[in-house]
């Protein structure tokens, strides 16, 4: 029996990709403005890039935004990150800080996910399962802005993650040629075989690894990132344009 991650009425694992669009702005007033001209948009999930804040250094602030994101949320997935700066963000925070922040968002009754940084947590397995009793899903990620890491390399370290029993797995990477790409793909196809029940996100970042961005639902990535304004990563495509080529490509599925 399949066991489907659904929220707020999507499925998260299974079919067409959903479709996430960050939120990068920097100031309460911009944040909440495109947040409520997302929502309006139907769009199916919204990821707060908490880093791109500039009042990130303070709980109280973000707390004060999730209040009133609750009024305006109300279909879109709200995934919640704080990117490091190793792993391509805006700002460098301690794990300690990272941690406390992470519970303030767990508190808000309003995030659906929060996204931990698998290698960057100091113990990821205990924050997760911590997040996870506060009542919500989280997603482990690793990002690689550099390299693809050989084809081993990213089966274990995908393994790896899921073992930490988060809800989904994420892991983008740099492709230096096509090969790369391919790899990449091929590594997602394998663990989607092996694991069809555990949601994984899976990208190749930059212009070589357009494909990748819209191939999920062949190769086994449920969501893909599109840039509603500013992009989060290299490679993002507008949302309008992402969400023309998933349709297109999800009639040719049997």
């Amino acid at each position: 029996m399949e066991n489907l991650l659904c929220i707020k009425g999507k499925i998260i694992g299974k079919g067409k990709p959903l479709v996430c669009v960050p939120v990068m702005e920097s100031s309460k007033e911009e944040i909440l403005r495109e947040t409520r001209r997302l929502e309006e948009a139907h769009t199916e999930m919204i990821e707060w890039r908490v880093d791109a804040f500039e009042n990130v250094e303070s709980p109280n602030a973000i707390r004060e935004i999730l209040n009133e994101m609750k009024h305006i949320i109300k279909e879109s997935i709200l995934v919640y990150t704080f990117r490091s700066k190793n792993q391509g963000g805006c700002k460098a925070l301690s794990t300690a800080d990272i941690y406390d922040i992470h519970q303030v968002a767990a508190e808000s009754d309003v995030v659906d996910f929060i996204d931990v940084e698998y290698f960057e947590a100091k113990n990821p397995q205990k924050e997760i399962a911590m997040l996870q009793e506060m009542g919500v899903y989280v997603i482990a990620s690793h990002h690689d802005f550099e390299q693809t890491p050989d084809p081993e390399v990213i089966r274990m370290l995908l393994e790896q993650i899921r073992e930490s029993g988060a809800d989904v797995v994420k892991l983008a990477v740099m492709p230096q040629n096509m090969w790369d790409v391919l790899h990449l793909l091929e590594e997602t196809n394998r663990f989607h075989e092996n694991h069809p029940d555990h949601p994984l996100i899976t990208m190749s970042m930059g212009a070589k690894g357009g494909i990748s961005r819209v191939a999920g639902e062949f190769f086994g990535s449920c969501v893909t990132f599109g840039a509603g304004g500013q992009a989060s990563a290299p490679g993002q495509l507008p949302v309008k344009q992402l969400e023309e080529i998933l349709h297109i490509l999800h009639q040719s599925v049997d």
